[in-house]
């Protein structure tokens, strides 16, 4: 007898089932992503405050982080921005040390499903490298402000690991206030940004 294929299918409250080996933009929808990105903890979990600062916040900072850095910047790219971890919304927020000893195999799992998220909404699969880059500068500045703010982190083991904001906008990026928000707060700040930002990007 035929062993039964082992699920690799992800039940979304939507309704949707997301197939994680080839996932499809029609599976894809922007509440799920929200509700568990709103639920998943940054830095496993170990931040101050009543609440685990989430990987919505963490996205909505990095959102924010690109636009001081680049006035102007496009909504479509700053859209980017707001979802560039929604794959953990799936498979979780896995530490950058785990990553690395993870492997490759899991990045490359990771990017096909980044792919099908923007392409869901209209975004190109693979972003321009500079806005990639530009992504990535803020994403690293983010790691900044949390781990000082939130993860226990002195300033010099921050500077350290992740470097400090620099140019034009670091006085600002420095004077973030940082504050973890129930999982519900997160969710609808994420949606609201969201819908925000595609709308404009539409207009």
């Amino acid at each position: 007898m035929a062993q039964a294929a082992e699920r690799a299918w992800q039940r979304m409250l939507s309704g949707r089932r997301l197939d994680l080996l080839d996932p499809s933009p029609l599976d894809i929808e922007i509440e799920d992503i929200a509700h568990g990105l709103s639920r998943v903890a940054r830095w496993n979990g170990q931040t101050e405050g009543d609440w685990a600062y989430s990987v919505a916040e963490h996205c909505l900072l990095v959102e924010r982080l690109a636009g001081l850095a680049l006035p102007g910047w496009p909504a479509r790219w700053r859209l980017a921005a707001l979802l560039h971890d929604a794959p953990e919304y799936v498979v979780g927020d896995l530490i950058s040390p785990f990553k690395a000893a993870v492997g490759l195999d899991y990045k490359a799992f990771e990017l096909r499903l980044l792919a099908a998220i923007h392409i869901r909404f209209a975004l190109p699969a693979a972003l321009p490298a500079a806005v990639a880059a530009a992504i990535k500068r803020a994403d690293v500045a983010s790691a900044y402000l949390e781990a000082t703010r939130l993860a226990g982190f002195s300033p010099a083991e921050a500077r350290a690991c992740f470097g400090k904001p620099r140019g034009a906008a670091a006085a600002a990026m420095l004077a973030l206030e940082l504050a973890p928000r129930p999982p519900g707060e997160a969710k609808r700040a994420y949606l609201e940004r969201f819908r925000a930002l595609a709308g404009e990007a539409e207009g």
